[in-house]
């Protein structure tokens, strides 16, 4: 099949949440013989260059690079619109006119976006099968960030995530079907009731690259792993650093917490001001520091669909205690293949559960890996995938030689 493919994060290298998930339905689609157009953006010359390998996984691939202040701009004008400002971040001319174009002068036997924000890239193409994957319901997480945000930049998170939802119930019925990351975000689609087809398939963890080895863990560390120039994971560490890592401290006087992640903001570092805290800002690697860890944390009070680092983890047989928010991106269980706990004194009991007891470690461990394995590998995602756009695609039929035809 010809694909155009039409994605808000340019999917190259697959080094973050918002490119994992695309780079591997891309490469999975390449993979099975489709021939793969790629549009989507570059936020700065150095990602534009980083990204040009991912030519080698797909047909060909076009890309926009984009500059913050314009991009700030087309958010401030459709302020007083019903647009979402957040698609305005995703707009750019240059990359409208490459998709029209393209549209203009090929037929494709698809047409896949990834996330709303690029929807209206194609929205109004009709007579080719459509696909959107919102993902993740991102009209949700902007809603959610009002309780924890001042005024009046809470008045301001709740308008666009309320324009946010108005739009994702308007795409909707312009695709032939819509899907997203986990049961319960498709829940949340299909509880807009438009009437619209619907599925999700999971994202996956590269479980040969994310494995165990035999680097012996601290029982006195503990490891958060996520980008911290992203609000959701500040004001977890904030959060658990303040009121939960205090509690373990006093049981484990040596407990070390390491907050593993790039572009930390000045608050993010003033947490090494507390004993036992580390903030190691980017690293080549993260997985050195999980494997030194006698669990990773994920007490996210700010989740919507999979928590890429849980996955991440588990399968590298670290233990995971996590929110129940965050937990309910995972298909994995709670008791058996990680700990969910809310509140500090419950979040620290779990901590010291994985720090105190080797054996029930040891359980753990092996559990969560195995569940990785069974539930979250790519190659069973895409096959959920491959059942998705069978249901609303389906390759050309190759033209039948004359002599082998019924006479």
């Amino acid at each position: 099949m010809k694909i155009l493919y039409v994605t808000h994060r340019f999917p190259f290298p697959p080094n973050r949440g918002g490119k994992i998930r695309p780079f591997n339905m891309i490469k999975h689609l390449t993979g099975r013989g489709d021939e793969v157009t790629v549009c989507s953006i570059a936020r700065s010359a150095g990602e534009a260059q980083a990204g040009e390998g991912l030519n080698e996984y797909c047909h060909r691939s076009f890309m926009a690079v984009v500059k913050r202040p314009v991009q700030a701009l087309r958010m401030a004008a459709r302020l007083p619109t019903s647009t979402p400002s957040s698609m305005g971040f995703f707009y750019s001319r240059s990359l409208d006119r490459d998709i029209q174009r393209l549209l203009a002068t090929e037929s494709f036997d698809l047409i896949f976006a990834h996330c709303s924000s690029v929807a209206p890239y194609v929205a109004h193409v009709t007579g080719t099968p459509k696909i959107l994957d919102y993902g993740d319901m991102d009209s949700h997480k902007w809603l959610s960030y009002r309780a924890f945000k001042p005024w009046p930049l809470s008045w301001g998170y709740w308008l666009e995530g309320t324009k946010l939802m108005a739009a994702e119930k308007r795409l909707a019925p312009q695709f032939d079907l819509c899907t997203a990351t986990t049961r319960a975000e498709r829940e949340t689609l299909d509880s807009y009731e438009t009437g619209v087809l619907s599925d999700w398939f999971p994202n996956g963890v590269n479980a040969e690259y994310f494995a165990p080895d035999e680097t012996a863990y601290d029982t006195d560390t503990i490891c958060f792993v996520g980008r911290m120039d992203y609000y959701p994971n500040q004001e977890c560490m904030y959060d658990f650093v303040a009121n939960t890592f205090p509690l373990i401290r006093k049981r484990r006087p040596n407990a070390k917490l390491l907050i593993v992640g790039a572009n930390p903001i000045p608050q993010v570092h003033a947490l090494a001001e507390t004993p036992g805290v580390e903030v190691t800002g980017s690293v080549p690697d993260v997985r050195p520091y999980l494997r030194r860890s006698a669990l990773m944390v994920a007490p996210l009070n700010i989740a919507r669909g999979t928590q890429n680092k849980i996955l991440e983890a588990l399968a590298m047989e670290v233990p995971v205690v996590c929110t129940t928010l965050a937990a309910g991106g995972v298909d994995a269980v709670d008791g058996e293949h990680m700990l969910a706990a809310d509140g500090p004194a419950d979040s620290a009991n779990a901590c010291l559960r994985f720090m105190d007891d080797a054996e029930e470690r040891r359980q753990f461990a092996e559990a969560g890996r195995a569940r990785m394995l069974s539930h979250h590998s790519w190659s069973g995602s895409m096959q959920r995938f491959d059942g998705i756009i069978g249901r609303v695609a389906r390759p050309p039929q190759q033209a039948v030689p004359a002599e082998s035809k019924a006479t």
